[in-house]
C-alpha cells in the first residue's frame, strides 16, 4: 500500500514523467497536475502534462508552459484525481498508468502503483504534502495551483468533505502568499450573464421528488444555445440543484453531443452519492458523485430516479 513518502520516493527515481488528468477537469485535477508538475521540474525532473482537450478558459493558464509536445515519450506517466481509466482525458489510453495519486473512494486501482487517500477532501491535499516532501516545502509556482485544487474541491470550504487539515492546507498556502480572493474571486463569485439565463432556465424546468428532498435539473443543448452558453460558462454547475431549501440530493442530467448524457449527484449526507451513481457504473465521493450513460437523458432522469428510489427516496 502506497502512502506520501512512498508515493515521494518513487517520483524521485522517475523522470520523463508525463501526467494526466480526466475528462471535463475540474480545478482539482486542473491544479494537481500543474503544481505536481512545476514541483517536478522544480527538483530537476523533465515533467510535462498531458493536453486536456476538455480544459476551459478559466483554467487554462494553470496549464502555460507545461503541455507536453506531440513528440514526448514518456518513461513514467502519472494521474491525478481520477477513479478510473474512464475518466482520463481523450489522448490517455495509449499510455501505461505507473502511477494515480486520487482521493476517491470508488478508485479502481488501474495502475501499477496507488495512492488512494478517501479522507483527503481534494486530491490538491495529497499532492501538496507530495510537493513539501520534494522540494522541502512550497515553491511559489506551485501554491496558487494547489490552492485551487483545494478550495474548488470543497466549495470555497462549503461542502461537509472539508476537515481541519483542509483548512490547515489552505492556511499553508495563504501564507505561502497565495492570493485567495483574486483566486476566489474567479472561480466563486463571478458569473457570466450565460451562466445566470441558464440558472433561470433550470430552476423553470426543476423537478421536485420526495417531499422535496430530491431536486433533478436538467441541460440541455438547447437551453446552452439559447443561452449562449459554452462550458466555460457551466464550471461548478451540478451543485445548483442542492441549493434549493430543503434538498438532500440535487441531480444534474446534461445531454451530450453525439446522443450521450451525464448526471451528477450531490448530497447533503442523508445518502450516499457514490453508491446511487454506482447503480449505474459511476461513483465519486459520498457526498459528490456522477455517471456517465450513452443514451438520451431522457432515459438517463429515469433510471438515476430509480437509483435513487432504491436509496430511501420517494419518487412518484
Amino acid at each position: 500500500m502506497m502512502d506520501l513518502l512512498k508515493t515521494a520516493d518513487m517520483l524521485r527515481k522517475m523522470d520523463n514523467i508525463l501526467i494526466i488528468t480526466h475528462k471535463r477537469p475540474d480545478g482539482d485535477a486542473i491544479g494537481c497536475g500543474s503544481a505536481l508538475c512545476r514541483a517536478l521540474r522544480k527538483i530537476g525532473k523533465t515533467a510535462w502534462v498531458l493536453e486536456n482537450p476538455d480544459i476551459t478558459e478559466r483554467y487554462v493558464n494553470y496549464f502555460d508552459g507545461i503541455v507536453a509536445p506531440a513528440d514526448f515519450v514518456p518513461e513514467n506517466a502519472v494521474t491525478v484525481d481520477s477513479a478510473s481509466t474512464g475518466m482520463l482525458c481523450d489522448g490517455a489510453e495509449k499510455y501505461h498508468i505507473h502511477l494515480a495519486i486520487d482521493h476517491h473512494g470508488s478508485h479502481e486501482k488501474y495502475a501499477e502503483h496507488t495512492w488512494v487517500d478517501a479522507s483527503a477532501a481534494a486530491c490538491g491535499e495529497m499532492v501538496l504534502g507530495i510537493v513539501e516532501e520534494l522540494c522541502g516545502g512550497i515553491p511559489a509556482e506551485c501554491a496558487e495551483a494547489l490552492y485551487l485544487a483545494i478550495s474548488t474541491d470543497t466549495g470555497c470550504f462549503q461542502y461537509s468533505n472539508t476537515t481541519a487539515a483542509t483548512l490547515m492546507a489552505a492556511a499553508k498556502l495563504k501564507a505561502a502568499g497565495v492570493d485567495t480572493y483574486a483566486v476566489n474571486k474567479v472561480m466563486f463569485g463571478t458569473k457570466s450573464m450565460a451562466r445566470l439565463k441558464l440558472e433561470s432556465m433550470l430552476v423553470a424546468g426543476m423537478e421536485m421528488y420526495s417531499g422535496g428532498k430530491v431536486c433533478l435539473m436538467t441541460l440541455t443543448q438547447q437551453m446552452m444555445d439559447d443561452a449562449g452558453a459554452t462550458d466555460n460558462d457551466i464550471d461548478d454547475i451540478a451543485g445548483f440543484p442542492r441549493v434549493v431549501e430543503g434538498v438532500d440530493i440535487g441531480i444534474m442530467v446534461r445531454e451530450l453531443a453525439g446522443g450521450k448524457s451525464k448526471c451528477s449527484l450531490r448530497s447533503a449526507g442523508k445518502a450516499n452519492s457514490s453508491d446511487i451513481c454506482a447503480e449505474l457504473g459511476g461513483g465519486g465521493h459520498p457526498g459528490a458523485a456522477g455517471a456517465s450513460w450513452d443514451g438520451h437523458y431522457t432515459e438517463l432522469k429515469k433510471l438515476i430516479l430509480d437509483a435513487v428510489a432504491k436509496h430511501g427516496f420517494e419518487i412518484n
